[in-house]
């Protein structure tokens, strides 16, 4: 079955598929980072924010989520991969798709993300740069990331 894409507001997604998209960043985030966190902060109910996300039949292989900032920035973020779908560039076409989305939401507006270092150069071949001081979240070298239409 060839993969597909989909983004929704979470009140769009039925409850199976919302449960698949955020137990995939539990196990990414929480589990196979060693990072017990409060997964679940509130942003993804925020007014405009947006569950992006690929399939492969019923099997969610990737997700991620665009915010709107206070300042009028988009924000990507929770880019997650099930560790069966890496490698096939599934996360790159969310994320082009995602950024396609981000230009027709607003195409004025920068998109930021906090990026774990050792993925920082994934994030250049999207156009991001760095945009300043890395930071430790949760014991993992971060960087903050901006890409300027």
């Amino acid at each position: 079955m060839p993969v597909a894409f989909h983004r929704s507001e979470i009140r769009g997604i039925d409850p199976l598929t919302l449960y698949a998209i955020l137990r995939l960043r539990v196990d990414v985030f929480v589990v196979e980072q060693a990072c017990p966190y409060p997964e679940l902060d509130g942003r993804d109910v925020e007014p405009g924010a947006e569950l992006h996300w690929a399939t492969d039949g019923p099997d969610v292989l990737a997700t991620l989520r665009v915010l709107h900032e206070a300042d009028g920035a988009l924000r990507v973020g929770r880019v997650a991969t099930n560790s069966a779908a890496r490698s096939r560039g599934v996360a790159s076409q969310l994320m082009r798709k995602a950024l396609d989305r981000c230009a027709a939401l607003d195409p004025s507006a920068p998109v930021l993300l906090d990026a774990q270092a050792h993925l920082a150069d994934w994030y250049a071949r999207f156009g991001f740069d760095v945009a300043g001081e890395g930071f430790d979240e949760d014991g993992i070298p971060h960087l903050p990331m901006r890409r300027t239409p």
